[in-house]
């Protein structure tokens, strides 16, 4: 957190010195009150009760001045910091490896981004700021009683530890129910990211009751976890409270016989009343914001673990630096894998590929066979187990991740979308591309005849997902930015298998000219879409089965075969 605070340090300063300059105001107040008392009263003179007023009203300015300063010196801090924080995680959160994301929940990971920073806030711009004010006043009327009365100052000091045990007993307490809420929380923030966008499921299986009952059990644990931490917490201010103020009644026991006895005057018992009350409202505003402070180091402790989980796919030493124009070849050397979620099943045994640059290979093989993992390690989502991948002869583990894909254009079969306009989710391979570029890349994958009738054109926005898209709508989409990113290796995944016979027919004519000069791996169920590639490499069980041309694989791989046999065979059917 240090390091979020050190650039902001002369607004920090500035702050508790507006904190320094509020705390005196409030205390000369006490001053003010005991000459009030004594020398107004005392010699019934009304000009000095004119010269306090005064003198009052000087004070009250100044506080008043002082106060806003520092609120909102500190509560703009807090904004402050809560928008670098969130940027930093969120930013880190884009460089940690799909492997983390086969874990990790992101509902869970948008309520640390989210709810967390809130109680962050809340606690540094808040908390912090009145924890700090009320012990700086603490410490400075605990000063003036003992200026005041030597003894009744020591019974003050003999109660405070009075006051303070229950915030040192509950506060480790507190923070860790805190942090239980925000577990809590944050399950309810991954249930509704979860179902509401899968919800065209949900209602498809009438699943709406089940998954309803499901948010009642997360929300009901979230209220039953806030509810004992506020609990908690409202027994800590209590305790306090009665402890503080009832000191303040044994002062004033004690304080009336000493002013009885002559040994302090009235005014100096005003003036010690008025410290003790405040030493006994700042114990208690010190043991409410105590809990506010615990809940923001426990969420603090739950954006630190993100922001400390360490991107897995950084560039190895040595570090290499990809060439300013890659050709595009391509060659995995005995390549082993295995996720990291399922380490005891391997899905690449020993694979060994050799692709030329401008080189058209297609993949095919049965579902499991491989085929995915190829794309994934060569946009290095996951790095090999054993063996290289290469890139133009660079090893894909010693060059930077972002280098690599950056020679990359992927179409998947499942066309990813975004919630804005059309010119901005073709735009998502090159931003600064014209809008002429733009035009040009969606006329090249056949999609002006649709985007030119929608409502706004290439500014419509597309929805969460593309919602407001068919599936061969936003395949063509797809395709437009990977034109338009214009790299000189292409993936296709089923890149036309949501378009009917004509777009098909009208994209592929695309792919085949966004194919020239480049090396292309196609992955493809449809075996008619890849009998012009140079090589077909069938793969099976996570290893080469056979590569060699179509006519030359009907003839020789009895699995390639099959697959033909069985599509033919369907197509007819």
């Amino acid at each position: 957190m240090g390091g979020f605070l050190l650039p902001y340090r002369w607004r920090i300063a500035g702050a508790l010195t507006a904190l320094v300059i509020a705390a005196g105001s409030v205390l000369a107040l006490g001053q003010g009150l005991r000459y009030v008392i004594d020398a107004g009263f005392g010699t019934r003179d009304p000009g000095l009760l004119n010269t306090a007023l005064l003198a009052v009203v000087g004070v009250a300015a100044v506080m008043a001045c002082a106060t806003f300063a520092r609120f909102y010196l500190m509560m703009s801090l807090g904004e402050r910091i809560i928008a670098d924080l969130r940027k930093a995680a969120y930013a880190h959160v884009l460089t940690l490896s799909p492997a983390y994301f086969d874990s990790a929940r992101t509902g869970e990971i948008a309520s640390r981004l989210t709810n967390d920073t809130e109680q962050i806030r809340q606690g540094v711009g808040y908390g912090l700021s009145m924890f700090l004010r009320n012990l700086l006043m603490m410490v400075g009327a605990l000063i003036m009683m003992f200026a005041t009365s030597g003894k009744l100052a020591a019974l003050v000091v003999l109660g405070v530890p009075a006051a303070m045990i229950p915030i040192l007993l509950a506060g480790r307490y507190v923070r860790k129910l805190s942090r239980d809420n925000q577990d809590r929380v944050a399950d309810v923030s991954a249930h509704v990211d979860e179902s509401l966008h899968e919800v065209r499921t949900v209602q498809a299986y009438g699943h709406e009751a089940r998954s309803r009952e499901q948010f009642n059990r997360a929300a009901e644990a979230a209220y039953r976890s806030g509810v004992y931490r506020v609990t908690v917490k409202a027994w800590l201010i209590a305790s306090v409270m009665l402890i503080g103020f009832c000191g303040v009644g044994a002062i004033l026991w004690v304080g009336g016989h000493d002013v009885f006895a002559g040994r302090i005057s009235a005014g100096e018992l005003s003036a010690f009343v008025f410290y003790a009350v405040v030493v006994a409202n700042g114990a208690g505003f010190i043991s409410e914001v105590w809990g506010e402070i615990q809940r923001a180091a426990g969420a603090t402790e739950r954006l630190f673990e993100l922001l400390d989980t360490q991107p897995a796919l950084a560039a190895q030493p040595p570090v290499l630096a990809a060439p300013s124009r890659v050709k595009g070849a391509i060659r995995f050397d005995m390549v082993r894998f295995t996720y990291p979620s399922r380490p005891e099943t391997p899905v690449l045994n020993a694979v060994s590929i050799d692709i030329k640059p401008g080189e058209r290979v297609a993949l095919v093989g049965p579902s499991g066979a491989g085929k995915s993992t190829i794309f994934s390690l060569l946009l290095r989502f996951y790095d090999a187990v054993s063996g290289r991948v290469l890139i133009d002869g660079m090893d894909v583990r010693h060059c930077d991740p972002q280098a690599v894909r950056h020679a990359m254009a992927i179409v998947p079969q499942d066309p990813v979308i975004f919630a804005a306009s059309v010119s901005d989710n073709v735009r998502f391979g090159w931003p600064d591309a014209t809008d002429a570029e733009v035009r040009e890349a969606c006329a090249a994958a056949h999609a002006l005849e649709f985007i030119e009738k929608l409502p706004q054109g290439f500014d419509t926005d597309l929805g969460e997902r593309g919602i407001k898209l068919s599936g061969g709508q936003r395949q063509r989409i797809s395709i437009a930015r990977a034109l338009l990113a214009n790299r000189p290796i292409l993936l296709l995944d089923e890149a036309t298998s949501s378009l009917d016979a004509e777009s098909e027919r009208q994209v592929a004519e695309a792919l085949e000219r966004l194919e020239r000069g480049r090396t292309t791996l196609v992955i493809a169920h449809r075996l008619a879409t890849v009998r012009n590639a140079d090589r077909i490499i069938v793969m099976d069980g996570g290893r080469l089965h056979a590569v060699g041309t179509h006519n030359e694989l009907l003839r020789d791989s009895a699995l390639y075969a099959h697959l033909a046999r069985l599509q033919f065979i369907a197509e007819a059917a």
